[in-house]
């Protein structure tokens, strides 16, 4: 017998195109909550508020709280919790086309998965954020936080700005419909002192797109077509590389310590 054919209705068709996967499981809310780490006096942008499964424990627990919803179909859902919580204020608009709020907030959210590369490019050029705590797919936190012993070109761009680091993980059962892959919990922390100074900072995101240009198949091919061979020798010796070490296996402190030694002025 042909096995029966589940009947997709309009609703499931809507959640495919938002990339909608809800929070079911109390006990990943709390997770999440806690990476977030809300404070009472913290202005918090949640992106994706569904039906405020996390929305509610956040407006709980901080200061003042302003909620994006683009789906017509769930953003009702949020009256309640604007009820409960004269702090709250709810949305109906897309957040990556919002403006950041002038003053210093946070960002938070269960984001759909296929907005997520945007959403940390919303995060990264606010002016006034301080950390975004955002429920990413598991694959995607790891290649960001090097959790796998290799670094992306964003992470190491900007990380004398920014702490990238895997929070937590979150299985695929505690989502509503239930995802094909797990969930990792993605922080990012701006410094409170950037690891560079800020007239330093263009010419590290140079070396840096320089080094995972691919000249010659390693980093210490690519910073020798702008740096004399002697000199890019050793300051990879001294921050402990081998040459033939590929661009991805390359430490955010390591490449920290060749932008110092390359770029200092004799």
């Amino acid at each position: 017998m042909a096995p029966r054919r589940t009947r997709t209705t309009a609703r499931d068709r809507t959640r495919r195109v938002l990339s909608q996967n809800f929070l079911a499981d109390p006990a990943a809310v709390a997770r999440l909550v806690r990476a977030a780490r809300p404070g009472p006096d913290d202005l918090i942008v949640e992106v994706g508020a569904g039906r405020g499964q996390l929305t509610r424990p956040l407006a709980a627990s901080c200061g003042r709280l302003i909620a994006y919803e683009v789906d017509p179909a769930v953003v009702d859902e949020l009256a309640g919790v604007r009820r409960d919580h004269p702090g709250v204020t709810v949305r109906h608009a897309d957040f990556l086309a919002a403006a950041a709020p002038d003053e210093p907030f946070a960002v938070v959210g269960n984001i759909p998965w296929s907005l997520t590369a945007a959403v940390v490019r919303w995060c990264l050029a606010a002016p006034g954020l301080r950390s975004a705590t955002l429920l990413t797919q598991l694959e995607y936190a790891r290649k960001r936080t090097g959790e796998r012993g290799r670094w992306s070109r964003l992470t190491v761009s900007t990380w004398p700005e920014y702490h990238w680091r895997l929070a937590g993980r979150v299985p695929r059962a505690a989502f509503r419909p239930v995802p094909g892959a797990d969930g990792g919990i993605l922080r990012l922390d701006r410094r409170p002192e950037p690891l560079l100074s800020p007239g330093a900072l263009p010419a590290y995101r140079r070396m840096v797109e320089l080094g995972f240009g691919g000249a010659g198949g390693s980093l210490a091919a690519s910073l020798r077509t702008a740096h004399p061979r002697a000199r890019v020798d050793g300051a990879l010796r001294a921050a402990r590389l081998d040459p033939a070490t590929p661009v991805g296996l390359v430490w955010p402190e390591q490449w920290l310590v060749l932008f110092r030694l390359l770029h200092t002025r004799h």
